[in-house]
């Protein structure tokens, strides 16, 4: 009788499988690390004074520096069909888009960028007073068409990947926002089917209490009798407040629907959407 393979005969065979596989993405990874030497040259060149501008006596490099670190975490989905899709997208210099990672249905994360290093992933955006958003933020990539519920798996990963950022880079709460909220003319990713809520719950992103859905005689989420959102606050002043960009306010106003009422859609606040509205405002203050 044949003799079954050992668990450690398994894991030898495993192992050797594993490295005759040829990883298609070989050539860019030695890109990848060369323009890493050349930001390490870089940063290892000791400072000096621009050109036209008189010197000091000596270089005095400081003492007391570190890296940038992100402060934000910005949640897109591809609009892709595939990961591979994706991961070729990101891989094409033609493309001049990127992310730091890409993470697949089946829960499979693909880490393309260190955290540290700027991804261009935000496009033209704006968030509160912030108009670079590539500079101080994670850009994060779900491999999701747009049209379809995000998977178990897919958002199971993504908790993991937030919790490391949140905890390594002491990211706030309120500052895990999606693409359409910092593009809401150009962008509407993720899609109304991703779920914020469940992220909220784990401490990711802002959200409101469920209590302004029920109690509509509780005093602090009364509408004022101009149509606003509370005592002498419009709609568009609450938006600005949270960070959406309102200088088009239709679209400001589908980006927030979009993302905290995504049973709803257009650009006209609800008497709920309001009272949501007011609630998050309240604690942007």
């Amino acid at each position: 009788m044949q003799r079954l393979a050992t668990p450690l005969v398994l894991l030898v065979l495993s192992a050797t499988i594993a490295s005759c596989v040829k990883n298609p993405y070989a050539a860019t990874n030695r890109f990848y690390k060369q323009q890493a030497r050349d930001f390490t040259r870089s940063l290892q060149t000791m400072p000096a004074a621009p050109d036209s501008v008189p010197a000091g006596r000596y270089s005095v490099g400081t003492t007391n520096f570190n890296l940038r670190k992100p402060n934000y975490v910005i949640i897109h989905h591809t609009a892709q069909h595939s990961v591979d899709e994706t991961l070729k997208t990101f891989t094409l210099p033609r493309s001049q888009v990127s992310a730091h990672y890409v993470i697949g249905r089946d829960g499979q994360t693909y880490h393309m960028l260190n955290d540290y290093l700027r991804a261009w992933h935000g496009g033209v955006a704006r968030w509160g007073n912030v108009t670079d958003v590539n500079s101080c933020s994670i850009g994060i990539e779900l491999d999701n068409d747009g049209t379809e519920p995000f998977a178990e798996a897919q958002i199971t990963s993504l908790l993991r990947v937030l919790s490391s950022l949140k905890r390594a880079y002491n990211i706030p709460a309120a500052n895990f926002i999606g693409h359409g909220d910092i593009a809401p003319t150009r962008k509407n990713d993720p899609s109304a089917l991703f779920p914020w809520p469940k992220l909220a719950e784990r401490g990711f992103g802002l959200w409101y209490d469920a209590a302004v859905l029920t109690d509509t005689t509780a005093a602090p989420f009364a509408l004022d009798s101009l149509g606003g959102v509370g005592p002498g606050i419009t709609p568009r002043e609450a938006l600005r407040i949270i960070g959406y960009d309102t200088r088009d306010l239709p679209a400001a106003v589908s980006a927030f629907k979009r993302h905290f009422a995504s049973a709803e859609s257009g650009t006209e606040l609800t008497e709920q959407d309001r009272r949501i509205l007011f609630n998050l405002y309240r604690k942007c203050l």
